[in-house]
């Protein structure tokens, strides 16, 4: 076909009126096809559906080649190809694709690597008639010719290599993930559905479609990597060559790439797939690696090219799997850490290269005869099996396991003629790992293969399993599937059961994920976890199911199991002093001979510091705190169990020197008495509990309260203004709007305790509009009906509904910065401490059911309590007309007692000395001495309580705002001008002036309000009352900062 008779074929059907999009395709293959002679032209209508270009241009004769593709739109006039070029869809391609082309059929533009390099047009449309534009045919000729010989690009960066896979990997997930949502829709049964299925069954019970086709995606890429990294000819590759490299270490990954290479791939992805392997074929990636290696200076140049792709392919990823590198210095210490207490504690002098063996009896299974006389049935066996056997529960890409060979193999460096047979019968089967994520599990055997080739080890005979499995470490090891799936998953599954099962594993290493909000909740792990549960009264226990400290029970439950053992892990450190965590301290106490804890802090919300002043960094890009911890259990011991611990704060480059320098038996311990109840795993000091205890506690004084609202959804119940609350609710009320469509909107998720789709009856009512103290000094509009907002508390905050009132905010435990806040309107759950969910304790309590105003108001006070303060101080206690007067001549009233109390939490000798106390439970306030210390610090209370009211009136401030401009927040930023004062710039011009650099860093509970209150308004145009607002905050952080000064002058008890 001649572009002539192209452009004859699509003229006529253009002109006929009823044309669409897919009118032209057939013209346009058989015009590619006349002009493309060295290449194959396919057009599939089910690739397409599922995320294909409608076009792909294969190598003549090899379609495992892709060259190019084209993506054609609709001939209709006005059709704008400049907003088809930036739609998603296009940027995807273009992104990932090298060598495309868009057209509308007469229209065409060519990219190259991501960059439009040409266009031509062959025709236009003028009022409503396609016309010829005959002297562009020969050079568009020239140009399809030319984009039919694209022979690829050679890539010789680590980065680009990462940025390429990535960006073929993100379209090869949106390819999986339509597929297999087009199979749900029509019911369709296809390989792929058949897999998704099985790793539902036996790997992630819990998983959707969009969730497998990423790791799917993943692993494909990383398959085809490894595949690559053993390829020793640079000049092909292809997936059936791939599914040839695979090593055999790995069966699964070989018999899932069985399946890519063969016919049975689903015809789907086929293309992209192929289009993947081609990056490869452009890349020595061997190479790449060693000069990523030498750029870097990383000893582990495999892994961080693993995080340059994460980053690449969704930064979003990485934080949400927990999927974070242990740095080199602290796996080294772990492993070096191990090795020495195998030493010392038990007499194993290889350490961790023992190869030492007992006995065991094991399950095995026999086989029915021919003539099924003899059926299958399990026998015990005694089977000689190693003494140290390693495993690491949540493997990741092999870090910790690799650390262990490296170390082993630091023992053979002048032994090499036996390292072989050493790794082959004392190493390989007795090192073991187990990983959720297929990408990572593909990372973790291509590391570990490639380490032991460099060692020299080689294969005597068939090459034996690395014995890292493809399993949820966390679910039971049920029996063995015998019938359960014939299949590679189920294999692995199986093996990794016996090895869960019989395995008498003596050590546990690695960083298992930590996640609060854990998908771990099968019905053994979580029965296993109940002994850390035991005997506590707390409501919200669930801190105590994240992934971290089931990981923990878990490598317990294997120690314990085998008789003895060492657990040696990093995690979440938040365990070694919760108050919430005493059981698990208790069980661990109770399971273990010996415990060291290297605590390492870093917890970003807690702003500790080192000895020398510097700010105290974590060893890992993450805002929660870590620590190494070391359990150490031995045999038929009845020894007291010993507790050690060494706090590390400073710089990261401190905490990895320290790391590097020192083992742990160098190491300076704390020795700690283990004390009851709460068995901590750090240093305190409860030297003042018998004056600490004298105090009655804010929960005494005030019997009724609860914790803050919590809604689940507070993006869209709450908002800074009532208009802007008031139009989100007529949406959620209007029936013609889909929930579907609130969902997308609006970010809205389902709960166990409320579902969208059930919620919407009634109607929109104004008055449940209601002021909403959410942040300190930040009171915005909630919609407060139970029909929304999931815990509204209402029997308790009804008082504040009905009546006008006065709420103490401050958590139970005081993890932040001690101190509370006072509100007068709904107070939320993080109001005044950011981590710890906060209670609210109201003055008064309305009596009356119909809740309106009258005597049946009256204080919420201990009587007991408020009688023995009045009887130190000499003061009767009265309750006025006006509810917030204070005391007079001989008296006190319930503002008063408030008033004290505010003082008292915020007063610097009281955090200093009861500071241990705080952490632990509310908070107890010693009684006043006599009147005048009464009256002095309720008098200071009293300042206080109106300044973060903002009822109190400075007129001396000298905050100014004297820039006009858009008001638009926009980048924040405190700039020092005059020594430690400065300017809050809120966009390049405008900003706040005369105020100091303590004022911008100053705490009130778990946030700094003169940055959270701007940084929270992002992108919004600030109005006049804002303006004054926001100084009114500054004059209260202000005042507050001289309060307290005046505070630390009087002494409390």
């Amino acid at each position: 076909m001649t572009v002539q008779q192209y452009f004859e074929k699509i003229n006529k059907r253009f002109q006929s009126g009823i044309s669409t999009e897919h009118s032209y395709r057939s013209d346009l293959q058989l015009l590619l096809e006349s002009l493309c002679t060295e290449a194959d032209v396919t057009n599939e209508p089910i690739r397409i559906a599922c995320g294909a270009p409608d076009y792909i241009l294969t190598r003549q004769g090899n379609s495992n080649f892709p060259i190019g593709y084209i993506e054609a739109k609709d001939l209709t006039e006005g059709l704008n190809l400049d907003l088809i070029e930036q739609s998603e869809q296009l940027v995807r391609y273009r992104n990932s694709l090298n060598n495309l082309i868009l057209t509308d059929y007469i229209r065409f533009r060519f990219y190259l690597n991501k960059d439009r390099v040409t266009d031509i047009s062959i025709a236009k449309i003028s009022n409503g008639k396609l016309i010829p534009l005959s002297e562009n045919w020969p050079a568009f000729e020239t140009l399809i010719r030319d984009f039919s010989k694209y022979t690829g690009i050679t890539i010789r960066s680590a980065l680009k290599l990462a940025e390429m896979m990535a960006s073929k990997a993100r379209v090869m997930q949106q390819v999986l993930q339509t597929a297999l949502e087009s199979d749900e829709i029509s019911q369709d049964n296809s390989s792929l559905k058949d897999q998704l299925y099985a790793f539902k069954n036996i790997l992630i019970h819990d998983i959707k479609p969009d969730e497998f086709a990423d790791i799917y995606a993943q692993t494909i890429a990383y398959g085809l990597f490894a595949a690559r990294l053993h390829d020793p000819s640079i000049d092909t590759f292809s997936r059936q060559e791939a599914a040839e490299l695979i090593p055999k270490s790995n069966p699964f990954l070989k018999k899932l790439f069985g399946y890519i290479a063969g016919v049975e791939i689903d015809d789907r992805i086929v293309w992209i797939v192929d289009a993947l392997a081609e990056v490869f074929r452009a890349a020595d990636v061997s190479s790449i690696l060693k000069n990523f290696g030498k750029a870097t200076k990383m000893e582990d140049p495999l892994i961080h090219f693993y995080e340059t792709f994460l980053a690449a392919y969704n930064p979003k990823l990485r934080k949400s799997r927990g999927v974070w590198y242990t740095p080199e210095p602290v796996v080294n210490f772990i492993v070096r850490s191990v090795d020495e207490i195998l030493k010392k504690e038990f007499g194993l002098s290889m350490g961790l290269a023992d190869s030492s063996k007992i006995k065991i009896k094991r399950k095995h299974v026999t086989k029915a005869t021919a003539d099924k006389r003899s059926k299958i049935k399990d026998i015990e066996l005694e089977e000689e099996v190693h003494k140290v056997q390693i495993l690491d529960p949540a493997t990741g890409t092999g870090t910790f396991l690799a650390e262990v060979i490296r170390l082993i193999y630091s023992r053979f460096e002048d032994q090499k003629g036996i390292w072989s047979q050493y790794a082959e019968e004392h190493l390989i089967p007795r090192i073991h790992g187990f990983e959720l994520l297929m990408a990572s599990y593909a990372m973790a055997h291509l590391k570990l293969d490639l380490l032991l080739k460099e060692t020299g080890y080689k294969a005597s005979q068939k090459e034996k399993r690395l014995r890292i499995y493809l399993t949820n470490s966390l679910e039971e090891a049920h029996p063995d599937t015998k019938t359960l799936f014939a299949s590679w998953l189920s294999q692995e599954a199986t093996e990794a059961n016996t090895l869960k099962r019989e395995t008498p594993v003596m050590v546990v290493i690695g960083n298992p994920p930590y996640s609060v909000s854990s998908s771990n909740k099968g019905e053994w792990i979580e029965n296993l976890v109940s002994d850390y549960k035991k005997g506590l009264k707390e409501k919200n226990i669930n801190p105590l199911s994240d992934d971290y400290i089931k990981f923990i029970r878990y490598a317990q439950y294997f120690i314990q199991k085998n008789g003895q053992g060492i657990v040696a892990m990093i995690t979440n450190n938040s365990f070694v002093d919760g108050v919430i965590h005493r059981q698990m301290r208790k069980s661990l106490v109770e399971a273990f001979d010996k415990i060291y804890i290297w605590d390492l802090h870093g917890n970003s919300k807690k702003k500790e510091v080192a000895i020398d002043g510097l700010k105290d960094e974590n060893v890992f890009d993450i805002q929660q705190g870590v620590s190494i911890n070391v359990f150490i259990k031995k045999a038929h011991s009845t020894e007291e169990t010993k507790l050690y611990q060494k706090d590390i704060l400073g710089s990261r480059k401190s905490k990895y020197q320290s790391l590097i320098n020192t083992s742990i038996y160098d190491t300076k311990w704390n020795e700690l008495e283990i004390v009851e109840p709460y068995y901590f795993f750090t240093k305190k000091d409860f030297s003042e509990s018998n004056e600490y205890e004298k105090g009655f506690k804010i929960n005494q004084l005030f019997p009724i309260y609860t914790t803050g609202i919590k809604s689940h959804r507070d993006d869209f119940v709450t908002a800074f203004s009532k208009r802007e609350l008031e139009s989100r609710l007529l949406k959620y009320f209007d029936s013609s709007i889909s929930d579907g469509e609130l969902m997308s909107t609006y970010n809205l998720k389902d709960t166990g305790s409320w579902k969208l789709s059930t919620s919407r009856s009634g109607k929109f009512d104004e008055s449940l509009m209601l002021p909403f103290y959410y942040r300190p000094f930040d009171t915005r509009y909630i919609y407060y009906s139970s029909q929304i907002v999931e815990r509204p508390r209402i029997e308790v905050l009804k008082n504040f509904l009905s009546i006008n009132n006065l709420g103490l905010i401050l958590p139970k435990q005081n993890t932040e910065n001690i101190g509370a806040l006072v509100s007068e309107s709904l107070p939320g759950h993080k109001s005044y401490a950011a981590y710890d969910i906060n209670s609210v304790f109201p003055l008064y309590i309305n009596n009356d059911n119909e809740l309106k105003f009258g005597p049946s108001v009256e204080p919420n006070l201990n009587q007991k309590i408020v009688s023995q303060i009045a009887g130190i101080t000499g003061l009767k206690f009265h309750v006025l007309k006006d509810l917030f007067a204070k005391g007079g001549e001989g008296f006190i009233t319930p503002i008063d007692i408030l008033d004290y109390i505010y003082a008292v939490l915020y007063h610097p000798q009281y955090k200093r000395k009861y500071n241990e106390f705080l952490k632990i439970d509310y908070p107890r306030i010693p009684y006043p001495k006599n009147s005048t210390a009464f009256q002095r610090l309720s008098l200071l209370g009293s300042k206080l309580r109106l300044s973060h009211l903002l009822h109190s009136k400075n007129s001396e401030s000298n905050i100014s705002y004297p820039i006009s401009g858009s008001n638009r927040v926009e980048k924040i930023r405190f700039e020092k001008f005059n020594g430690e004062v400065g300017k809050i710039f809120i966009n390049k011009t405008q900003y706040f002036e005369n105020i100091s650099n303590k004022i911008w860093e100053m705490y009130v509970g778990g946030y700094m309000p003169a940055q959270k209150w701007l940084k929270d308004r992002k992108d919004r145009v600030l109005n006049y009352e804002e303006v004054i607002h926001y100084q009114g905050i500054i004059n209260t952080l202000m005042e507050t900062s001289k309060l307290v000064d005046e505070l630390d002058l009087l002494e409390i008890s």
